[in-house]
């Protein structure tokens, strides 16, 4: 992952303008302007205002690159980014409204609830998927497999990561780092009822398979997609801090809520994407995201915590 990337200030007068553009890009077309509108302007931001101007955005960058050759490069994210923000919209705004989606999303029964919510997850996933085929790209080339699941790992000095180490080991001590990390949160925010934990193996079904479903079309949605398109425009280093970035943003009104959360949710995008760079697979950020979301949903189950607060 080290590569041979110049830094930012040594790069070409080009290059330094397509990098430019893609953080903006990656930037206004996630959440952040609901964000800004709701939490700084007090103005709530719909789905509805929230997709067309990120489409404003994507489509203004797309005429941009039509007569500006820096922008070229970008056309495969502009591509991924509509597809994402038209999928979600669809989804989110339509499909969620057919049949019995309104019962199931309002049924209080969390596998009713969880297991509606993440069928549509995988319908924007698939979806991702599909377009990215029909650009020609093949699973390997978005991390759609497996990947060496013993990797070398290249340094994180801060995280006391020195040379040598591989991702059969360090994922492992990451699964274990993150999950211990998450319920430690989970246990002084929510302050479960002990009655209520023991109840918990009665969800368990769902819970295992609603986490298995969310990591997956998240990983393929937030983070191969993007990370696929951006390697080689940007480079490897500048493509992960994106994909955390979007990670993040995406998360503020995730669990944990706010400024926090979208910054645990940014270290964990971009130590997931490193772990997709470094494996060329999917494996790993699947498997550390699935356990989190054990934890997650468990205490979801029982009702000790809430999304967005």
């Amino acid at each position: 992952m080290s590569g041979a990337e110049p830094p930012v200030g040594e790069a070409s007068p080009q290059a330094r303008t397509t990098l430019l553009t893609a953080w903006a890009l990656v930037v206004l077309a996630s959440g952040l302007p609901q964000v800004v509108g709701q939490e700084l302007l007090g103005q709530p931001v719909t789905a509805d205002q929230r997709a067309l101007l990120a489409l404003a955005i994507i489509g203004a960058g797309i005429l941009a690159g039509l007569g500006w050759r820096p922008l070229r490069a970008l056309r495969p994210l502009l591509m991924v980014l509509t597809i994402l923000v038209v999928a979600q919209w669809v989804v989110f705004t339509r499909i969620d409204q057919l049949g019995s989606y309104p019962e199931w999303l309002a049924d209080p029964s969390f596998g009713v609830f969880m297991l509606a919510a993440q069928s549509l997850n995988l319908m924007v996933a698939l979806a991702v998927i599909a377009t990215l085929l029909l650009m020609g790209r093949t699973r390997t080339t978005f991390f759609l497999t497996r990947g060496d699941l013993a990797a070398p790992v290249a340094p994180i000095r801060w995280l006391g990561v020195g040379p040598g180490q591989r991702w059969n080991r360090f994922g492992l001590w990451l699964t274990l780092c993150i999950s211990g990390g998450t319920l430690t949160f989970l246990v002084l925010a929510g302050r479960p009822d002990p009655g209520d934990v023991a109840t918990v193996w009665l969800f368990l079904p769902a819970v295992l398979l609603a986490a298995a479903v969310n990591a997956f079309t998240e990983e393929v949605t937030y983070k191969a997609s993007l990370l696929s398109v951006l390697e080689g425009p940007v480079g490897p280093r500048q493509a992960v801090l994106m994909v955390a970035a979007y990670f993040g943003i995406g998360h503020y009104y995730g669990i944990p809520y706010g400024v926090v959360g979208a910054l645990l949710a940014g270290f964990l995008g971009w130590i997931l994407a490193r772990s997709m760079q470094e494996t060329r697979g999917m494996f790993w950020a699947w498997f550390v995201h699935f356990w989190q979301d054990v934890l997650i949903f468990s205490f979801l189950a029982v009702g000790s915590i809430t999304p967005g607060g």
